[in-house]
Protein backbone atom coordinates (compact mmCIF):
# COMPACT_ATOMS: atom_id res chain seq x y z
CA UNK A 1 0.00 0.00 0.00
CA UNK A 2 1.42 3.33 -0.61
CA UNK A 3 0.74 5.92 1.60
CA UNK A 4 1.05 9.94 1.16
CA UNK A 5 2.76 11.24 3.65
CA UNK A 6 3.69 15.06 5.20
CA UNK A 7 6.79 15.68 2.30
CA UNK A 8 4.11 15.09 -0.55
CA UNK A 9 1.46 17.05 0.63
CA UNK A 10 3.57 20.14 1.20
CA UNK A 11 4.62 19.31 -2.24
CA UNK A 12 1.06 19.16 -3.42
CA UNK A 13 0.60 22.44 -1.99
CA UNK A 14 3.48 23.87 -3.95
CA UNK A 15 2.39 22.90 -6.79
CA UNK A 16 -0.83 24.52 -6.26
CA UNK A 17 0.75 27.36 -6.41
CA UNK A 18 2.21 26.94 -9.83
CA UNK A 19 0.74 28.55 -13.31
CA UNK A 20 0.07 25.55 -16.01
CA UNK A 21 -1.59 27.20 -18.29
CA UNK A 22 -0.46 30.80 -18.38
CA UNK A 23 -2.46 31.68 -15.70
CA UNK A 24 -1.75 33.94 -12.70
CA UNK A 25 -0.05 32.54 -9.41
CA UNK A 26 -3.43 33.19 -7.55
CA UNK A 27 -5.94 32.05 -10.14
CA UNK A 28 -8.13 29.21 -8.94
CA UNK A 29 -8.44 25.77 -11.47
CA UNK A 30 -11.74 25.74 -10.48
CA UNK A 31 -13.91 28.92 -9.18
CA UNK A 32 -17.79 29.21 -7.91
CA UNK A 33 -18.98 32.44 -7.37
CA UNK A 34 -22.44 33.04 -5.97
CA UNK A 35 -23.77 29.74 -7.12
CA UNK A 36 -27.50 28.57 -6.41
CA UNK A 37 -29.19 25.59 -7.55
CA UNK A 38 -32.64 25.34 -7.05
CA UNK A 39 -34.72 22.11 -7.23
CA UNK A 40 -39.08 21.65 -6.47
CA UNK A 41 -39.72 24.62 -8.36
CA UNK A 42 -37.57 26.82 -6.55
CA UNK A 43 -38.76 25.80 -3.44
CA UNK A 44 -35.40 23.98 -2.63
CA UNK A 45 -32.05 25.48 -2.58
CA UNK A 46 -29.94 23.01 -3.19
CA UNK A 47 -27.01 24.87 -3.38
CA UNK A 48 -27.51 28.42 -1.28
CA UNK A 49 -25.18 31.42 -2.88
CA UNK A 50 -21.63 29.21 -2.67
CA UNK A 51 -18.35 30.79 -3.17
CA UNK A 52 -15.17 28.52 -3.76
CA UNK A 53 -12.02 28.69 -5.21
CA UNK A 54 -9.89 25.23 -5.52
CA UNK A 55 -6.02 25.94 -6.42
CA UNK A 56 -4.18 23.76 -9.00
CA UNK A 57 -3.08 20.89 -7.28
CA UNK A 58 -5.16 20.53 -4.50
CA UNK A 59 -6.77 18.07 -2.43
CA UNK A 60 -10.75 19.55 -1.59
CA UNK A 61 -12.88 17.29 0.27
CA UNK A 62 -16.62 18.61 1.06
CA UNK A 63 -18.53 17.18 4.19
CA UNK A 64 -21.82 17.28 5.18
CA UNK A 65 -25.31 14.92 5.77
CA UNK A 66 -27.65 14.04 3.22
CA UNK A 67 -28.94 16.65 1.29
CA UNK A 68 -26.29 19.36 2.53
CA UNK A 69 -26.14 20.11 -1.30
CA UNK A 70 -22.22 18.38 -1.70
CA UNK A 71 -23.36 15.97 -4.05
CA UNK A 72 -25.33 18.75 -6.34
CA UNK A 73 -22.36 21.17 -6.06
CA UNK A 74 -19.79 18.64 -7.59
CA UNK A 75 -22.69 18.02 -10.27
CA UNK A 76 -22.42 21.62 -11.46
CA UNK A 77 -18.82 21.54 -11.87
CA UNK A 78 -19.02 19.36 -15.03
CA UNK A 79 -22.66 20.36 -16.19
CA UNK A 80 -24.26 17.25 -15.42
CA UNK A 81 -26.97 19.77 -13.88
CA UNK A 82 -26.14 23.75 -14.98
CA UNK A 83 -27.18 26.44 -12.10
CA UNK A 84 -29.89 28.69 -11.94
CA UNK A 85 -27.60 31.37 -10.99
CA UNK A 86 -23.19 32.73 -10.39
CA UNK A 87 -20.73 31.54 -12.29
CA UNK A 88 -18.79 28.65 -12.38
CA UNK A 89 -15.73 28.15 -14.34
CA UNK A 90 -12.42 26.30 -15.24
CA UNK A 91 -8.83 27.52 -15.45
CA UNK A 92 -10.53 30.97 -16.21
CA UNK A 93 -13.27 29.97 -18.72
CA UNK A 94 -16.81 29.92 -17.65
CA UNK A 95 -18.14 25.91 -18.17
CA UNK A 96 -21.80 27.77 -19.40
CA UNK A 97 -20.05 28.50 -22.60
CA UNK A 98 -18.40 24.78 -22.96
CA UNK A 99 -19.80 22.09 -24.61
CA UNK A 100 -20.78 19.64 -21.29
CA UNK A 101 -20.16 16.20 -23.34
CA UNK A 102 -16.36 17.93 -24.09
CA UNK A 103 -16.10 19.39 -20.75
CA UNK A 104 -17.46 16.05 -19.25
CA UNK A 105 -14.04 13.94 -21.70
CA UNK A 106 -11.73 16.23 -19.80
CA UNK A 107 -12.77 15.76 -16.17
CA UNK A 108 -12.51 12.15 -14.24
CA UNK A 109 -15.06 11.13 -12.39
CA UNK A 110 -15.54 8.55 -9.76
CA UNK A 111 -18.79 7.52 -8.54
CA UNK A 112 -19.23 5.53 -5.97
CA UNK A 113 -20.03 2.49 -6.79
CA UNK A 114 -17.67 2.64 -9.79
CA UNK A 115 -20.55 3.09 -11.90
CA UNK A 116 -18.85 0.85 -14.39
CA UNK A 117 -21.06 -0.53 -17.46
CA UNK A 118 -21.79 -4.51 -16.79
CA UNK A 119 -21.69 -5.45 -19.82
CA UNK A 120 -18.45 -4.27 -20.96
CA UNK A 121 -14.87 -5.65 -19.38
CA UNK A 122 -12.30 -4.10 -17.13
CA UNK A 123 -10.23 -3.14 -20.21
CA UNK A 124 -13.45 -1.41 -22.51
CA UNK A 125 -14.53 0.13 -19.69
CA UNK A 126 -11.01 1.88 -18.53
CA UNK A 127 -10.92 2.69 -22.39
CA UNK A 128 -14.08 3.89 -22.82
CA UNK A 129 -13.19 7.73 -22.73
CA UNK A 130 -10.08 7.65 -24.91
CA UNK A 131 -12.25 5.38 -27.46
CA UNK A 132 -14.94 8.48 -27.60
CA UNK A 133 -11.90 10.96 -28.41
CA UNK A 134 -11.21 8.89 -31.21
CA UNK A 135 -7.73 7.70 -29.84
CA UNK A 136 -6.18 4.94 -31.79
CA UNK A 137 -6.68 1.55 -30.34
CA UNK A 138 -3.25 0.78 -30.00
CA UNK A 139 -2.93 3.61 -27.75
CA UNK A 140 -5.76 2.40 -25.48
CA UNK A 141 -4.32 -0.42 -25.13
CA UNK A 142 -1.13 0.32 -23.87
CA UNK A 143 -2.84 2.99 -21.64
CA UNK A 144 -5.22 0.40 -20.55
CA UNK A 145 -1.95 -1.45 -19.07
CA UNK A 146 -0.13 1.71 -18.07
CA UNK A 147 -3.79 2.41 -15.79
CA UNK A 148 -4.30 -1.17 -14.83
CA UNK A 149 -0.74 -1.15 -12.93
CA UNK A 150 -1.40 2.74 -11.77
CA UNK A 151 -4.03 1.14 -9.58
CA UNK A 152 -2.59 -2.07 -8.53
CA UNK A 153 -4.15 -4.53 -10.72
CA UNK A 154 -2.64 -7.36 -12.12
CA UNK A 155 -2.98 -6.64 -16.18
CA UNK A 156 -3.52 -10.43 -16.78
CA UNK A 157 -5.93 -11.20 -14.29
CA UNK A 158 -7.97 -8.12 -14.82
CA UNK A 159 -8.32 -6.73 -18.17
CA UNK A 160 -10.57 -9.36 -19.52
CA UNK A 161 -12.53 -9.92 -16.62
CA UNK A 162 -15.75 -8.19 -16.04
CA UNK A 163 -17.31 -5.96 -13.22
CA UNK A 164 -19.43 -8.91 -11.04
CA UNK A 165 -16.29 -10.82 -10.98
CA UNK A 166 -14.55 -8.27 -9.37
CA UNK A 167 -14.89 -7.25 -5.40
CA UNK A 168 -16.23 -3.54 -4.51
CA UNK A 169 -12.22 -2.44 -3.77
CA UNK A 170 -11.24 -4.07 -7.20
CA UNK A 171 -14.06 -2.52 -9.00
CA UNK A 172 -13.43 1.09 -7.17
CA UNK A 173 -9.73 0.57 -8.40
CA UNK A 174 -11.19 0.29 -11.68
CA UNK A 175 -13.52 3.01 -11.14
CA UNK A 176 -10.90 5.56 -10.47
CA UNK A 177 -8.65 3.44 -13.76
CA UNK A 178 -11.71 4.98 -16.26
CA UNK A 179 -11.43 8.54 -14.54
CA UNK A 180 -7.48 8.91 -15.41
CA UNK A 181 -7.73 7.00 -18.84
CA UNK A 182 -8.04 10.35 -20.63
CA UNK A 183 -5.54 12.48 -18.80
CA UNK A 184 -7.53 14.85 -16.44
CA UNK A 185 -5.80 17.78 -14.76
CA UNK A 186 -9.63 17.70 -12.09
CA UNK A 187 -10.59 14.44 -10.81
CA UNK A 188 -14.23 14.78 -8.87
CA UNK A 189 -15.07 11.78 -6.42
CA UNK A 190 -18.82 11.51 -5.06
CA UNK A 191 -18.05 9.01 -2.06
CA UNK A 192 -15.53 7.04 -3.50
CA UNK A 193 -14.78 4.73 -0.31
CA UNK A 194 -18.26 4.69 1.30
CA UNK A 195 -19.52 1.46 0.45
CA UNK A 196 -16.15 0.02 0.73
CA UNK A 197 -15.32 -2.18 4.06
CA UNK A 198 -12.78 -0.76 6.13
CA UNK A 199 -9.95 -1.75 5.51
CA UNK A 200 -10.59 -2.05 2.10
CA UNK A 201 -11.72 2.12 2.03
CA UNK A 202 -8.71 2.84 3.93
CA UNK A 203 -6.45 1.25 1.91
CA UNK A 204 -7.69 2.63 -1.60
CA UNK A 205 -7.84 6.39 0.34
CA UNK A 206 -4.32 6.23 0.57
CA UNK A 207 -3.76 4.90 -2.14
CA UNK A 208 -5.74 7.55 -4.29
CA UNK A 209 -4.04 10.27 -2.22
CA UNK A 210 -0.55 9.15 -3.21
CA UNK A 211 -1.49 8.87 -6.98
CA UNK A 212 -3.14 12.42 -6.92
CA UNK A 213 0.14 13.68 -5.53
CA UNK A 214 2.56 11.82 -8.05
CA UNK A 215 0.45 12.53 -11.11
CA UNK A 216 -0.16 16.47 -9.84
CA UNK A 217 -3.98 16.21 -9.91
CA UNK A 218 -6.81 18.43 -8.97
CA UNK A 219 -9.24 16.38 -6.77
CA UNK A 220 -12.48 17.13 -5.09
CA UNK A 221 -13.99 14.45 -3.02
CA UNK A 222 -17.21 14.36 -1.69
CA UNK A 223 -17.59 12.51 1.56
CA UNK A 224 -20.39 12.58 4.58
CA UNK A 225 -17.23 11.24 6.67
CA UNK A 226 -15.22 14.37 8.56
CA UNK A 227 -12.10 11.29 9.80
CA UNK A 228 -12.11 10.52 5.88
CA UNK A 229 -11.37 14.06 4.54
CA UNK A 230 -8.83 15.05 7.50
CA UNK A 231 -7.12 12.65 6.61
CA UNK A 232 -7.12 12.93 2.92
CA UNK A 233 -7.20 16.19 1.60
CA UNK A 234 -5.29 19.18 1.87
CA UNK A 235 -8.83 21.58 3.01
CA UNK A 236 -12.11 20.28 3.70
CA UNK A 237 -14.96 22.61 3.51
CA UNK A 238 -18.54 21.82 4.99
CA UNK A 239 -22.03 21.99 3.50
CA UNK A 240 -25.51 22.26 5.43
CA UNK A 241 -28.71 22.97 4.22
CA UNK A 242 -27.05 24.39 0.95
CA UNK A 243 -24.63 26.65 2.31
CA UNK A 244 -20.70 26.84 2.73
CA UNK A 245 -20.10 27.16 6.78
CA UNK A 246 -16.78 26.61 6.80
CA UNK A 247 -13.65 26.20 4.64
CA UNK A 248 -10.15 25.50 5.19
CA UNK A 249 -7.71 23.09 7.09
CA UNK A 250 -8.07 21.16 10.11
CA UNK A 251 -7.05 24.17 12.25
CA UNK A 252 -8.67 26.79 10.19
CA UNK A 253 -11.83 24.85 11.00
CA UNK A 254 -11.10 24.32 14.22
CA UNK A 255 -11.40 28.22 15.05
CA UNK A 256 -14.39 28.00 13.55
CA UNK A 257 -17.37 29.16 16.25
CA UNK A 258 -20.27 27.41 13.77
CA UNK A 259 -22.04 24.94 16.06
CA UNK A 260 -22.33 22.06 13.26
CA UNK A 261 -18.84 22.13 12.39
CA UNK A 262 -17.43 21.60 16.04
CA UNK A 263 -20.17 18.71 15.97
CA UNK A 264 -18.50 18.19 12.99
CA UNK A 265 -14.54 17.76 14.15
CA UNK A 266 -15.45 16.34 17.59
CA UNK A 267 -16.90 12.98 15.65
CA UNK A 268 -13.42 11.85 14.99
CA UNK A 269 -11.93 12.92 18.44
CA UNK A 270 -15.04 11.26 20.54
CA UNK A 271 -14.34 7.96 18.47
CA UNK A 272 -10.57 7.84 18.85
CA UNK A 273 -11.24 8.46 22.78
CA UNK A 274 -13.88 5.62 23.01
CA UNK A 275 -12.13 3.22 20.98
CA UNK A 276 -8.73 4.06 23.20
CA UNK A 277 -11.20 2.92 26.12
CA UNK A 278 -12.69 0.01 24.25
CA UNK A 279 -8.62 -0.83 23.84
CA UNK A 280 -7.63 -0.47 27.60
CA UNK A 281 -10.38 -2.41 28.80
CA UNK A 282 -9.78 -5.36 27.04
CA UNK A 283 -5.67 -4.93 27.83
CA UNK A 284 -5.09 -4.31 24.46
CA UNK A 285 -1.80 -1.78 24.04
Amino acid sequence: MIVAGTSERSLVRKRACVNRQGMSDNSPLIAFSHVVKKFDDGRVRAVDDVSLDIAAGEFLAIVGGSGSGKTTLLRLANRLIDPDAGTIAIAGEDIADTDPILLRRRIGYVFQSGGLFPHMSIAANIGITPRLLGTPQSEITARVDELLDLVQLDRAQHRDRFPHELSGGQRQRVGVARALAAKPRIVLMDEPFGALDPVTRDALGNDYRALHARLGLTTVMITHDMTEALLLADRVGVMRDGRLLALGTAAELSRSDDPYVGELLGTPRRQAERLQAALSRNGAS
